[in-house]
């Protein structure tokens, strides 16, 4: 049913629900898992100099904990990919879903209601709304 599986991180604590869902799949569906963390540029970071070096250690940061993610969650037999990419993380990852040809994308999400729904949004909600790749969200 599912040949490529994206899971999108920021490597968080709370994305470990929707890693284990993410590995599972993978593993049932005997698919390929791509697995990757948005790093956003602030509005404090440029592209020259210094700003490129804080970027370069935002990157590697980012890389490792994601490592360190796939480490905790790896099953037998799932082939797990990881990838970190720089952007605004909505459109980053449905771009990236299309490039890699995902059949599934899960994502981490926590019930927001009312005000504060409006007022922070949702990546996951973002996603759903603009990507072409059926969403598995997970409530943390």
């Amino acid at each position: 049913m599912y040949d490529t599986i994206l899971f999108p991180t920021d490597g968080s604590e709370t994305t470990t629900d929707a890693a284990a869902h993410a590995f599972s799949h993978a593993e049932r569906y005997d698919a390929t898992l791509h697995v990757l963390s948005v790093v956003e540029l602030s509005s404090g970071l440029g592209t020259a100099g210094r700003d490129e070096e804080e970027l370069d250690r935002r990157k590697r940061e980012r890389a490792a904990t994601v490592e360190r993610l796939v480490e905790e969650h790896a099953l037998e037999g799932v082939d797990a990919t990881v990838a970190v990419e720089v952007g605004g993380p909505s459109r980053v990852i449905t771009s990236y879903a299309t490039a890699v040809g995902a059949d599934l994308t899960v994502m981490s999400t926590r019930a927001r209601s009312g005000a504060e729904r409006v007022v922070f949004g949702s990546v996951t909600e973002q996603v759903i709304q603009a990507g072409d790749t059926p969403v598995l969200a997970v409530q943390r």
